[in-house]
């Protein structure tokens, strides 16, 4: 997922390999809300799915933030989902919708969308190429080809991920 729109131009992708019913991806959401302050429009942050088998709403959960994207609140509702991953764990694919009621957007398409599995091809091909190129667990970053894992801890990588961002911001320049 990418909330990426014409007029938005980064220069530098950082891909984030998250999954929305996992507690060290809402650990991660300072960084990423930081490195977004940080680099603004120069850096273009893609949510890019990865449910783990181990969380049973995980995959619905991606289904629904690719709906929220579709409907112009993609990030807005990640975070909101990611803020609140106890409720999604007690309540599933009725907490998700409710996220989205909550967020102004069409409750009944999202319904819809869990229902007809309209996003199943994106979030599958997500955890495909998270599979090729090593993802085991979330949260896991790529940036500038460089694959850091957040999922054993978050210690230290916001400061890599800006060291290799500046460094090819400045290769750019």
């Amino acid at each position: 997922m990418s909330d990426s729109s014409p007029a938005r131009t980064a220069t530098l992708v950082l891909d984030v390999w998250c999954e929305l019913q996992c507690p060290d991806c809402r650990s991660a959401l300072d960084d990423v809300r930081a490195l977004r302050d940080r680099y603004g429009n120069r850096l273009d942050v893609r949510l890019r799915h990865f449910p783990l088998e181990k969380h049973k709403h995980a995959f619905a959960a991606a289904q629904a933030a690719e709906e929220a994207l579709e409907q112009g609140k993609g990030w807005p509702y990640v975070e909101a989902v990611l803020e609140r991953v106890e409720e999604l764990n007690r309540t599933g694919e009725p907490f998700l919708v409710e996220v989205a009621r909550e967020l102004g957007l069409d409750a009944e398409e999202f319904d819809t969308a869990l229902i007809d599995g309209r996003h199943i091809l994106i979030v599958d091909a997500d955890q495909a190429e998270g599979k090729a190129i090593g993802v085991t667990g979330t949260p896991t970053y790529v940036i500038g080809g460089e694959r850091l894992d957040g999922g054993k801890s978050q210690e230290g990588l916001r400061e890599r991920i800006e060291e290799i961002a500046d460094r090819l911001l400045a290769e750019q320049a």
